[in-house]
């Protein structure tokens, strides 16, 4: 029998909404959504009684007590995928966390098997040579080092507020960034300058959206 994070979650995917759009709607904390569907939090009747008119469907049915919402039987080659919640970041307030509530923009589904802490949406092509395109999502596995030739997400001070996804190299007096793109180059930075390059995690895997 589902539960209820689950049914939240396939509601909600059912109808087309978004975290973000759901909690619009329901005029809640979208990170309140968030831990409803990972099971860290459990709503008030008020809200259970929001989400039922929202999806049309009874209490029951919302609490994974009912049958009332059938599907076809997978085909034999198919397994069905299980997700969990990362957050995903968006700009990077000066000098928080990375994973500081002002930082998150929303809450997204990632497969299981993934080892991650949060995630970034790519903006432009410099990590196409890597089939990562403009608008595709990167999981990423919070760790202060990488290694040479790693893609990381990467801070640095003074130049952009958010996180970019390079390869890293650092030597002992210089620390290089190089795009995943032969059109574009590299960044380089010496000396003292080195200490502006800020590594929040690698690049575990990314998901791209085929177009419609």
């Amino acid at each position: 029998m589902p539960s209820f994070a689950d049914m939240l979650a396939y509601l909600r995917k059912r109808d087309g909404y978004s975290q973000t759009e759901l909690a619009d709607k329901l005029k809640i904390s979208r990170s309140a959504i968030g831990m409803y569907e990972s099971g860290k939090r459990e709503p008030d009747f008020e809200t259970l009684e929001a989400l039922a008119d929202t999806f049309n469907v009874n209490m029951d049915t919302l609490l994974g007590k009912a049958d009332d919402i059938k599907t076809p039987p997978l085909p034999s080659n198919l397994i069905p995928a299980r997700f969990r919640q990362a957050p995903l970041v968006g700009e990077i307030a000066c000098g928080t966390p990375i994973l500081a509530e002002q930082n998150i923009i929303d809450y997204i589904d990632v497969p299981e098997h993934i080892q991650c802490d949060f995630a970034l949406k790519c903006r432009g092509n410099s990590m196409i040579d890597l089939g990562v395109k403009d608008g595709d999502v990167v999981y990423i596995r919070s760790q202060p080092e990488v290694q040479n030739g790693q893609v990381a997400a990467v801070i640095v001070d003074g130049a952009e507020s958010e996180a970019t996804l390079k390869k890293f190299f650092r030597y002992d007096n210089h620390v290089i960034l190089i795009p995943a793109n032969s059109e574009e180059a590299p960044f380089a930075f010496y000396g003292e300058e080195m200490s502006r390059v800020h590594v929040q995690g690698l690049a575990v895997g990314f998901m791209h959206v085929f177009e419609q």
